[in-house]
């Protein structure tokens, strides 16, 4: 195991392409860190970058107290899982997995004990004799994670590793990995473009945009205390409600029409007001918001998502799921005390629920 640290390390192309712009990242020893972020906000090209995959425009990159930015990837004492599974087809799932043990010159006991035991670990013993054609996607992607786990590496590197797999097989291969880092307690660093994979697996959350970090932080703690505009829209399913309009006292006005009563004073000012879909009430308790009519009604069964347009834009509601409602209903929405948030207008970082007349200003 080994801590890995990123001091301000940059990602520019030949082409003029910033890919990565001054990440500082420190990876405690055994932690499972993941990076998320939409398509090319550069969570991939900063893994490949701590692989040795891509080079280092700028910046350091340590691996267990050693500078590694100009060590080979072989040399670097990482395993990495990609997405394609890259298996050998003409090698058995037991060769696939040596393989990179036979080149290195492990002897051929050892070879047989790390495949034993990452076999049983993954549950993969029978299918040790079957090549990569004869076997799942799931099953195909343990062979994956066995060829990594028998390398016995100080850091594990997951690049979008379960992209490939149905819904269902998603779910199980997520609580898989889970166990894995439980059982082997490694370093992990995981990259996804899925929310719900971040917030499930890992101890701490990278969330970046356009090759900038936006925020570092426990899945909850981004969750409930996002730090700006783009990390409440962005993680949360639906989408955290967000609402342009200015903040005047104790008053939030609506671009188009309407105000919310803020639990606090706040200073005047262009502001958007946020308000995730589970923290709207419909028993009257809480700030009143506005009267709605219901576009939209789905019944998932566990909970009813209601579809609504207030302040010339849509937003969503989520329900309990024995709420009476159907579309083209009336509904009289207020949100959970405590619960909304406000983001400057500008540059939409989080204003919290009450700062100071300086701070409003720094701010903005």
């Amino acid at each position: 195991m080994a801590q890995v640290v990123l001091k301000h390390v940059d990602k520019k192309y030949p082409s003029g392409f910033h890919a990565v712009r001054d990440v500082s990242l420190e990876i405690a020893d055994g932690e499972f860190l993941v990076l998320v972020g939409p398509s090319g906000c550069g969570k991939s090209t900063t893994l490949r970058m701590i692989a040795g995959l891509e080079e280092v425009t700028a910046g350091e990159i340590f691996i267990g107290n050693r500078l590694v930015n100009d060590v080979a990837p072989g040399d670097r004492d990482i395993a990495m899982v990609f997405q394609n599974y890259a298996l050998y087809p003409h090698m058995s799932v037991r060769q696939n997995m040596a393989f990179g043990l036979k080149t290195r010159g492990t002897p051929r006991q050892e070879i047989n004990r790390r495949v034993g035991e990452a076999s049983e670990i993954l549950s993969i013993g029978p299918l040790l004799d079957r090549r990569p054609r004869e076997l799942s996607g799931g099953q195909r992607q343990r062979v994956a994670l066995g060829r990594a786990i028998v390398r016995e590496p100080k850091v594990f590197l997951f690049d979008e590793p379960l992209s490939n797999l149905d819904a269902k097989l998603r779910v199980q291969m997520r609580a898989e990995v889970a166990r894995l880092h439980q059982r082997l307690k490694t370093t992990i660093i995981y990259v996804t473009h899925d929310q719900i994979e971040a917030m499930t697996l890992g101890q701490r959350i990278v969330l970046m945009d356009r090759g900038v970090v936006q925020q570092v932080d426990t899945p909850m703690k981004i969750y409930r205390q996002p730090a700006n505009r783009f990390v409440a829209s962005f993680i949360g399913s639906p989408a955290m409600n967000l609402f342009a309009g200015h903040v005047a006292g104790q008053e939030f006005h609506f671009t188009d029409g309407g105000e919310f009563t803020l639990a606090n004073a706040h200073p005047d000012g262009p502001a958007t007001l946020g308000v995730r879909p589970e923290d709207f009430l419909t028993n009257g308790d809480g700030i009143p918001l506005a009267k709605v009519t219901l576009d939209v009604v789905e019944h998932m069964g566990h909970e009813t998502m209601v579809h609504f347009e207030l302040a010339g834009s849509q937003h969503v509601a989520r329900l309990s799921a024995d709420t009476p409602v159907q579309p083209g209903d009336q509904l009289g929405l207020s949100v959970r005390p405590g619960a909304y948030h406000l983001f400057a207008a500008a540059n939409g970082r989080s204003l919290g629920q009450c700062v100071s007349a300086t701070e409003f200003g720094e701010l903005l």
